[in-house]
This record gives structure tokens, sequence and C-alpha cells, in this order.
């Protein structure tokens, strides 16, 4: 199960990140590693299939509108619990010390270090313990962006589902259940708010 871990979140990674021609060549790699368990290429095969199909140009046009321009997708995972507040600041210096405390030196290539891509593979490549600490503290972040994908009918929803699945439990069914997941009721004070801003889910008392 170790090795089927650190192979769904690099794969997830790779195939969650901006696409480029170093993504393109490690392609039939993430298919060889996917290969070697049972049933695990298939929540990766539309995304691979896409980049393989479809002109580079194309594929990075899309990426750029669907999470780079798009908060609906954000990959960040303490957006969806902090949006751009203050308290966001503090929750991101716990990421990277999460990172440094591994004793490995962690190359954020530029990003904030609760970009997803980021934290799948320091899960799959540096710490897996620690990494899977991080995707199940903000597991509810990862479903409410497994279900904006599925809304809008991306591949990347079964990428995300992959994640989820590897972790403890089974994910919830709608945003509701991802409230209680969170450890919220019902969520007030809604009229105005888009289905996807941040505040509808308030992090956790526990995370810090």
């Amino acid at each position: 199960m170790t090795q089927r871990n650190r192979v769904t979140y690099l794969s997830a990674s790779w195939c969650l990140s901006y696409p480029d021609e170093e993504l393109l060549g490690r392609i039939p790699l993430v298919r060889r590693a996917l290969a070697e368990f049972s049933g695990l290429d298939r929540p990766f095969h539309d995304v691979l299939q896409a980049l393989t199909t479809v002109p580079l140009g194309e594929s990075q046009a899309r990426y750029v509108k669907e999470f780079d321009l798009s908060r609906r997708h954000a990959l960040h995972l303490s957006y969806w619990t902090d949006g751009d507040t203050r308290r966001r600041g503090e929750v991101l210096a716990s990421f990277k010390r999460v990172y440094r405390d591994s004793g490995m030196l962690v190359d954020l290539h530029g990003e904030l270090p609760d970009y997803l891509p980021m934290v799948l593979e320091f899960a799959a490549t540096v710490d897996l313990d620690a990494g899977r600490k991080l995707l199940t503290d903000y597991r509810a972040s990862l479903e409410m962006l497994r279900l904006a994908l599925v809304d809008d009918n991306l591949p990347q929803a079964a990428v995300v589902q992959a994640v989820c699945d590897s972790l403890p439990g089974k994910s919830p069914a709608d945003r509701q259940e991802i409230m209680k997941m969170a450890g919220y009721g019902p969520p007030t004070e809604r009229v105005g708010l888009d289905a996807y801003d941040p505040r509808l889910l308030p992090l956790a008392g526990g995370q810090q």
C-alpha cells in the first residue's frame, strides 16, 4: 500500500501540474508505474490521454483558464479554508515548517507551500507520513476541489478522487457532508456567496 500511495501521489502531482514538454516526457513513466497496481491507471486515463492527443499549446491554455484564472478550481489547499485572509499567512508558514522538519531541501518552484501538486510530490518523494497528514488535515479542501471539478466535468476530478480514496474514510457525497467532515454544521450567512467561496468552509480548530 505504501508504494501504491507514492505512485498515486506522484502521478497526481504531475497530472495536476501545468503541462509542458517535461511533463509530456514523463507520461510513459507514469503509465508504467500506474500499470504495476491493479486499476490504478483508470483515474488518470483521461488526463494522460488528453496530454498525449491535444496540442500542447491548447492544453496549456485550458490549464491556465481552469486553474490559474479560476478560483473555482483552486489548487492551494488553504485557499478553501482561509481564502485571502490574514490567517492564511500563518497556515502557509505551517506548511513550510513541515517541509523544513523533513530535513530535505524542498524546492517550491515559486509556488506557495500549500500548492496541491507540491504537497503530493512531497508525500511521494520526501516524507510519506508527513505528506499524508497534510492531505488528511486538508481533506475537506480536497473534497471541495473534487466536487468543483466534477461539476465542471473536468477529467482532473478523477485524479483528485484517487488521492481522496487513498486517505482514511469515504468521500462525502455533497458539500453539506464536507462541512460535517470539517467539524461544522450547516454554513451560515450564505446569502450572496458563491458556492465555491472559501468562507463556506471555515478552518477546523485543530489545524494549526
